[in-house]
């Protein structure tokens, strides 16, 4: 069938494809812990002068940009998390990571997960499997390493997932993806219609903050959407959750997210969510663990 165009496929064929990597069974759970009404699940891609290396870029305009995510962004998040009580992920690729060691250790020692994000933000449909596999192997040590606990989450670079990223996943014997956008609420990931154990805790480009904020001046398209119209998209976003039962799931960069007037959307965001009883703010391990395990964690509780 190589080389055939997908309209001469068999359905042997587009079955195969479409079966190779699937969602099963929704894990959603009845409740969250202590009987919270909704997860909250806030993440951070801490990508830093990864996003310009990755694509061979090393002028130090671009690179600056990427700086500024570890010298002014991270902190300010640290602090916003840290006023209120908020445990969040950070998938930090591991040159990210030995770029900005201390920043790694500022977020093991708040308490914050440090999960997988690659090894320099590269594109997995783009590497052979032996060649994913050694970058995913690498940089697991480092961030072990430098946070001084394994990972056990991973968030592929600009989400891209290929035919070799699931199986890695398992050898690593990581405890979930956070990658996929087949639901707005965890599920287990199955490999060609077999349950993997595998929790997928699901993403979308509307609950990220890179399609609104992002601008690059080399690219013809440039989108900005005002930080607080961002905020209330996301705002419907949870809300709705709530209403569900579900899990509310935000990725941000600290290059992004970080500048002062999007963190002050950000900080009226995390308000009209603590507004609320019955909130369970969790890692995104956190969350895989609920959803798996009997044995499970105790809530954080939200500020007062």
């Amino acid at each position: 069938m190589t080389g055939q165009q997908p309209w001469h496929w068999d359905e042997q064929t587009w079955r195969g494809h479409v079966n190779r990597v699937r969602a099963g069974r929704s894990l959603r759970p009845a409740s969250w812990p202590g009987g919270a009404r909704v997860a909250v699940a806030l993440s951070f891609d801490s990508d830093h002068e990864t996003i310009p290396l990755r694509g061979g870029e090393t002028r130090p305009g671009a690179l600056a940009q990427g700086e500024y995510g570890s010298r002014a962004g991270a902190p300010r998040v640290l602090r916003l998390l840290d006023r209120f009580g908020i445990p969040a992920s950070f998938f930090m690729p591991a040159v990210s990571a030995l770029l900005h060691p201390e920043e790694v250790r500022d977020y093991a020692a708040a308490g914050h997960e440090v999960a997988m994000h690659g090894w320099i933000h590269e594109s997995n449909t783009l590497l052979g499997p032996a060649e994913e596999r050694e970058l995913a192997l690498r940089a697991a040590d480092t961030l072990e390493k430098l946070s001084g606990t394994r990972p056990v989450g991973i968030r592929t670079p600009a989400w891209d997932f290929s035919d070799h990223t699931l199986a890695i996943t398992r050898e690593l014997g990581l405890r979930y993806d956070s990658s996929l956008m087949a639901d707005d609420d965890p599920y287990e990931l199955l490999a060609d219609g077999e349950p993997t154990g595998v929790v997928e805790i699901p993403v979308e480009w509307i609950r990220d903050d890179v399609p609104y904020l992002a601008f690059d001046l080399g690219h013809v398209l440039r989108p900005y959407t005002p930080p607080r119209q961002v905020a209330a998209i996301w705002r419907d976003e949870f809300d709705a959750a709530v209403e569900e039962g579900g899990l509310f799931q935000l990725t941000m960069h600290p290059h992004v997210i970080g500048h002062r007037s999007r963190m002050a959307a950000l900080r009226e965001l995390v308000e009209h969510i603590d507004a609320h009883d019955g909130v369970w703010y969790a890692t995104h391990a956190q969350v895989a663990e609920y959803v798996l395990s009997d044995q499970r964690p105790a809530p954080r509780r939200r500020s007062t």
